[in-house]
């Protein structure tokens, strides 16, 4: 009785194997143009940049998708825009090149800029006037926000997304 759908069961496995190579072999269906998602910030406070200033790092992450797999450039242009929410400055970061992966180029991948708080690269504006990076005794804090925006290297744009809020120790 079993040999009898023996044939039936070969056929069946078979069928499904197909099925599966077939699945496994699917290149992503990305748009051409560059899709971010903000995924976090290693921390949520900071202290600013100044001589006194212990070392620190701010990590904002990010991942992204592009369809045609053409992220990063050869030359010296920039791709990874950071804008400041507080005055619209454009921090401006290099990617490396990804290089085409075969006939189905669509890629994914996760970002991380590495912000130190040197002097002049993470500091607090104070609503006096009072000039950034320095010690001020009415201000303890400052907070902002990035505004995150890629390209690829035919100058597509992605979508732009925002970090969470990202509190400076001033003093």
């Amino acid at each position: 009785m079993i040999k009898r759908f023996l044939p039936v069961i070969k056929l069946h496995l078979i069928g499904i194997a197909l099925l599966s190579l077939t699945y496994c072999v699917q290149p992503p269906d990305y748009p051409d143009e560059p899709v971010i998602e903000f995924v976090r910030l290693n921390k949520s406070s900071i202290a600013q940049g100044n001589a006194g200033a212990r070392p620190d790092t701010l990590g904002v992450i990010f991942s992204f998708t592009d369809g045609d797999g053409n992220v990063g450039f050869e030359s010296d242009s920039v791709d990874v825009f950071l804008t400041d929410s507080r005055d619209d400055f454009v921090n401006r970061f290099k990617l490396p090149v990804i290089p085409d992966q075969g006939s189905g180029n669509g890629i994914s991948g996760e970002v991380t800029i590495k912000l130190p708080n040197t002097p002049f690269n993470i500091c607090c504006t104070f609503p006096d006037g009072s000039t950034a990076c320095q010690q001020n005794e009415k201000f303890k804090v400052d907070t902002f926000s990035y505004t995150i925006q890629m390209r690829d290297r035919d100058f597509n744009l992605s979508n732009k997304v925002q970090t969470d809020l990202i509190t400076i120790l001033c003093n």
